[in-house]
């Protein structure tokens, strides 16, 4: 997370929680564009106070604070869209943006007081606007409203946070691509149903925990382009009558469109649903490489070794070294999929346009990024450091007769059907596992007995280095092409920088 979003990360930090607290009471100010009905800034309508319970289980500020700067960034530019559109002044808009301006530098110093009787982060900014500024500080609600508001604070803090994601994302693959090019020659068993299957470059498996990434990647950016479309102009469900002109607004914040519906502007999440289920399927990616992680660096495998940082002790046993990070990672996988489903939950059954059931979209999408965020920080660290242990690789690939494969195909250039093939190494295999030998280890008496195909040049075909040149084609694990594909994966690389 950026660092302006951080200064705002704990949103319960300086939150007022009473209702009545005088040193908020925007009630005591004649610039205060609140009434006495406790303070609400839409209590013209009401005839007693809100409850204080019902005020402080209605406020949403506690968090969606989180959006302030966005908030005051999206309130400049719908100010002077106003301005470039006369409804508002010059003066008046100068005033309204130098105000917005301090009451920034006041959150981002820590200094500015939080209200849960003002509700949310717009309340809390507007109020404060008019306490600086005065009266003129009520008309820059002007032709908006709060629902617009917050979903354009809303899709302005997630494209925001995709940019971020989408960097540490590059950051990651980038260095999985050092790890595979140091690699390519470095040979470990290659499993299905986790059973020794083929020999593998150590290479090759990175890369495909790099293509993995690269698809996240792909629908992260993919996702940004529905995320980047403006609400703003669309006011509480059916657009305002002032003339408004969008496209200011739009060019002015960055969007690359404008929300064509102004129902389905302010009432749909769906954009949030789509960044939390490619973040979902980030995280199962990622959960997927810790498991792979945790089972290698067991005894039972010891393949890798990770640096001791990201790792801890036990209290009682002092010969463990817990790979904690990977666990948690494969654990906060879980977390995210949770708040994929919160939010399709919530947006199930709400009809058109705006609820309040929507106040609940921040904080499971709050969670969402900052998980994922930590883990991509955490791997980006770990992952291009791992080390693997060469020698228990290789020992582990001769076991599980990985070059069998091999065999087959040799007979098949031969001239022998493969399911013909196929019998003659099983009765091969049998033949090893008896003697307690790999087949490369076999006397070439003994394979021929199988099949007089067989020749002298056969064990050119059952070395591990001889099994993995053999692949020597897009997307096959011979060094050469591994190598080719780290090129590759630069190259593709540079479209998201």
């Amino acid at each position: 997370m950026n660092a302006n979003s951080s200064n705002l990360s704990n949103p319960e930090s300086n939150v007022t929680a009473s209702v009545s607290d005088s040193s908020t009471d925007a009630s005591t100010t004649n610039n205060s564009p609140a009434s006495s009905q406790g303070q609400q800034m839409w209590g013209g309508r009401f005839s007693e106070a809100t409850d204080s319970f019902v005020a402080a289980f209605t406020a949403s500020v506690g968090f969606d604070q989180r959006f302030a700067r966005h908030d005051i960034q999206g309130s400049i530019a719908h100010a002077t869209m106003l301005k470039e559109c006369d409804i508002l002044t010059a003066d008046e808009v100068a005033t309204i943006i130098d105000g917005l301006q301090q009451v920034l530098r006041e959150i981002e110093a820590g200094e500015f007081n939080w209200s849960i009787a003002l509700e949310d982060v717009h309340m809390n900014v507007e109020s404060r606007l008019t306490d600086i500024i005065g009266a003129v500080g009520k008309k820059l609600h002007t032709g908006r409203s709060r629902n617009d508001q917050v979903a354009t604070d809303i899709r302005l803090w997630l494209r925001e946070e995709t940019d971020n994601i989408i960097a540490l994302l590059v950051r990651l693959q980038s260095g999985l691509l050092d790890l595979a090019d140091q690699h390519t020659d470095t040979i470990m068993p290659g499993f299905t149903h986790l059973q020794t299957a083929q020999p593998v470059s150590f290479g090759h498996h990175v890369m495909a925990w790099f293509e993995m990434l690269y698809r996240d990647t792909e629908r992260l950016v993919d996702a940004r382009r529905r995320i980047n479309q403006m609400p703003l102009g669309s006011a509480a469900l059916a657009g305002t009558t002032f003339p408004i002109d969008r496209t200011i607004t739009a060019e002015l914040l960055g969007f690359e469109g404008i929300c064509q519906n102004s129902l389905d502007a302010v009432s749909d999440r769906d954009f949030a649903i789509e960044f939390t289920s490619a973040a979902s399927i980030l995280m199962m990616h990622m959960s997927r490489m810790s498991e792979e992680i945790i089972l290698w660096m067991s005894a039972q495998f010891n393949f890798v070794q990770i640096p001791d940082r990201f790792c801890t002790g036990s209290s009682i046993m002092p010969q463990k070294k817990n790979p904690d990070v990977p666990e948690l990672v494969r654990g906060k996988a879980a977390r995210v999929f949770g708040q994929l489903m919160t939010l399709l939950s919530l947006m199930k059954s709400q009809p058109l346009a705006y609820n309040k059931d929507n106040q609940e979209d921040k904080e499971p999408l709050f969670d969402c990024v900052d998980t994922l965020t930590g883990c991509l920080l955490a791997f980006g660290d770990m992952l291009p450091n791992i080390t693997p242990n060469k020698e228990n690789m290789r020992a582990a690939t001769m076991k599980g007769y990985a070059t069998a494969t091999d065999l087959a195909d040799y007979l098949v250039r031969q001239g022998v059907a493969f399911r013909d093939a196929h019998e003659v190494v099983g009765n091969a295999v049998a033949l090893g596992i008896k003697e307690g030998v790999d087949l490369s280890d076999l006397s070439l008496a003994q394979l021929q007995q199988f099949s007089n195909a067989i020749g002298e040049d056969v064990f050119d075909y059952l070395t591990l280095e001889g099994s993995l040149a053999a692949r020597d084609h897009l997307g096959g694990t011979a060094p050469n092409q591994v190598k080719k594909a780290v090129i590759n994966g630069r190259a593709r690389l540079k479209a998201f920088a």
